[in-house]
């Protein structure tokens, strides 16, 4: 989901497992030379979609990597499967208030622009939380620190029996 801390979890944890760190969004918007709003605006939410699923796809192949994705691609089926095959994923859940307090700040956001935050906050949440839930974990960050998150994915990561 979007603000819940993706690319500041994925960058503390990709250095305590001295691997590499690869947001999904970042490469999108140096690829296009665009913020995402921007790509949004100009290009529209299927042009996005449709580059975010081919470079996540191509990301997902890469080994000694933690990767960060955008709040909506692990919607896609064919990410969500790649994903389950290749990788071991982590969905990371904030309460609601935290993360409607964390993205009325933000202007980033083109699904939040120009709508309601809360109304609109709750809906994705409620709409996504099904399909988020097939994570192979649920870390519940309520009050926890970055280092705590990272922590606990750590020892997750190790039970799960797979190697970096």
């Amino acid at each position: 989901m979007m603000g819940v801390g993706k690319s500041t979890i994925g960058k503390n944890l990709a250095k305590k497992l001295k691997c590499n760190f690869v947001d999904v969004d970042k490469l999108i918007e140096n690829n296009e030379g665009m913020s995402i709003n921007l790509i949004f605006k100009k290009k529209k939410e299927s042009y996005f979609r449709k580059i975010e699923s081919e470079i996540a796809l191509s990301v997902l192949k890469k080994t000694n990597s933690v990767i960060a994705l955008g709040g909506g691609a692990f919607l896609n089926n064919s990410i969500r499967r790649s994903i389950k095959k290749l990788s071991v994923s982590f969905w990371l859940d904030v309460p609601i208030d935290l993360l409607i307090n964390r993205l009325k700040r933000t202007k980033k956001r083109p699904l939040l622009n120009n709508k309601n935050i809360n109304e609109t906050v709750k809906k994705i949440y409620f709409e996504r939380k099904k399909i988020y839930s097939e994570a192979d974990f649920k870390i519940k960050c309520n009050s926890l620190k970055t280092e705590e998150i990272v922590d606990k994915i750590l020892k997750l990561y190790e039970k799960s029996g797979n190697q970096i």
